[in-house]
């Protein structure tokens, strides 16, 4: 923060209180007072030691070079609730305010129950702003970039509001403060609230008409989308991708290390017997069932201890906020630990066999007798869970996971249970054209500071028909000030070019990505990117 305190639990931060003109010279050891911090209802109190501990909330003070100031360093506790907090200094009765400070989760303390060994992942699945979503189907999969910005402007004050807007918190706010210590219950609310379907959460799902609303194809960050819900509520419209990449966003603003997974292949098994049933009559017509295969689907795992469980289901928890199948009376979804999942534990919390159905459900084919029987007469084990994908850490390119969710189809371990368009793009059908595609993106010059840049950019028309209300849509975290910018075009005839220039400003120095989306009458949903290094 730069004009706020924002700080992570379990690390020291120090604060500089000057004293009263006249007052007698601090003497550690001698003088002394209280220092209350409360979020919610919950309130703790604590004295000066000698040094802070990093177990729970402590504080030391030392002496300024003057005398007339005091440098105060404290330490909170490892598994203190996250929020917002007050500070108040408490001097033989006598109360005085210091103002408000936020703490966080905190990847980087060994006694969080985020913390994650490496520095380089904790730069991807914590730090970083942009990153890449997974399309398509198994056969043609494609990176999507999407800007999180997680770090923006006001976003935070926005994740908290979610919260605050939660359900739980509304019917008992106390209890509610005080679970958010805990990342496991932090993760199941945002799975909950990513989606408007039991609340005011922040996106409204829809895979059929767009009208009234964004259609989920055009965002190309979270910014937007989360901006639009604070001001006004539930915002239109989201898929899979779109509420995997805002719940990305959110985790990661808390602290907890966070990235969005695709699972293609994916199951939707309703009736939750692990399998996924094709119905059909003696003459081989498809009868209607609710069990179904989508080309892909997203949501996000995120990383934590679960010491509601056994040792070893510690790591990386599925999580989905896709409205799919209620949960606790509640559409959400996780978060259960990927080993549970891989090895068929169906019984450990949140949600295991539903996800384990997602990527390891088998297929069976049955035919309706004329007596009303069915009959199985095929079937496969290796169609569902394919090709699992995250970005990579550190990189642009895919990382294939599939293995961290289930065994080889065909091992011994592969099946250790034994017993709509809902999540399907509807933008699919044409990524044969799709994946041929390509915008041309770079910019006029160098980025620097403060100072204004062009982005040329341009797009072939491969269809042999008109395109009409063609537009470019830009944003970059520190690039466009946390706003998407759009420029329209003229109609683009077949075979020709649609081209854009569009003037921002950046507004830090150091390394961003720029996206850019192109969206017209016929063609939607093509993005690309560039790596933008801002200079002083």
């Amino acid at each position: 923060g730069e004009e706020r305190l924002i700080v992570r639990r379990g690390q020291p931060f120090n604060i500089i209180l000057h004293l009263k003109t006249g007052s007698k010279e601090f003497t550690p050891g001698e003088t002394s007072f209280t220092l209350i911090v409360e979020t919610g209802k919950r309130l703790v109190s604590f004295g000066l030691r000698d040094s802070t501990v990093d177990t729970e909330w402590s504080a030391s003070a030392t002496n300024g070079p003057s005398g007339n100031t005091l440098t105060v360093s404290i330490s909170s506790s490892p598994n203190a609730p996250i929020g917002i907090y007050s500070l108040t200094l408490d001097q033989e009765g006598q109360e005085t305010s210091l103002g408000q400070f936020i703490l966080l989760f905190n990847a980087w303390c060994p006694r969080d129950a985020v913390f994650m060994r490496s520095e380089t992942k904790r730069q991807e699945y914590v730090l970083a702003q942009h990153g890449q979503i997974y399309r398509g189907t198994y056969k043609r999969i494609k990176g999507t970039p999407w800007n999180f910005g997680q770090f923006d402007q006001d976003i935070l004050d926005i994740c908290l509001k979610i919260l605050d807007d939660n359900p739980k918190f509304v019917s008992d706010a106390d209890k509610d403060c005080s679970a958010r210590k805990n990342p496991i219950y932090v993760t199941r609310v945002l799975s909950a609230m990513i989606n408007s379907n039991d609340d005011s959460g922040v996106l409204v799902g829809e895979w059929g008409e767009f009208s009234g609303g964004v259609h989920p194809g055009l965002w190309i960050g979270s910014g937007d989308i989360l901006r639009q819900w604070a001001k006004s509520g539930p915002v239109c419209y989201g898929q899979c991708w779109v509420f995997a990449a805002v719940a990305c966003t959110v985790s990661r603003a808390f602290g907890i290390p966070c990235r969005v997974v695709t699972n293609f292949g994916s199951a939707h098994d309703t009736n939750a017997n692990l399998k996924i049933e094709k119905f059909y009559d003696e003459d081989g017509e498809s009868l209607s069932n609710s069990d179904s295969i989508w080309n892909f689907h997203v949501w996000v795992d995120s990383w934590m201890t679960r010491p509601d469980l056994e040792p070893e289901f510690d790591g990386w928890q599925a999580s989905d906020p896709t409205p799919q199948e209620k949960s606790e009376g509640v559409f959400c979804c996780g978060p259960a630990p990927l080993r549970a999942i891989k090895q068929g534990e169906l019984t450990k919390k949140y949600d295991a066999p539903f996800i384990f159905a997602e990527v390891n459900a088998d297929v069976v084919d049955m035919v309706r007798l004329s007596n009303g029987k069915f009959v199985t007469f095929g079937g496969s084990t290796k169609s569902v869970g394919r090709f699992i994908s995250t970005k990579a850490v550190g990189s642009d390119k895919r990382h294939d996971i599939t293995h961290q969710y289930k065994y080889p189809e065909g091992t011994a371990e592969s099946h250790v249970c034994t017993d709509t368009s809902d999540f399907m793009d509807p933008s699919v059908h044409v990524y044969q054209i799709y994946m041929m595609m390509m915008i041309n993106l770079y910019l006029v010059g160098e980025a620097t500071v403060n100072q204004s840049v062009t982005a040329e950019m341009s797009l072939l028309n491969p269809l042999p028909e008109l395109l009409q209300d063609c537009s470019f849509t830009i944003e970059g975290v520190g690039l466009t000030d946390g706003k998407p910018v759009t420029a329209e075009t003229e109609d683009v005839g077949p075979k020709q070019e649609a081209k854009a220039s569009v003037k921002f400003t950046p507004t830090r120095v150091g390394s961003s990505v720029l996206l850019v989306n192109f969206d017209s009458d016929k063609l939607k949903n093509i993005k690309s990117f560039i790596n933008v290094a801002v200079k002083e």
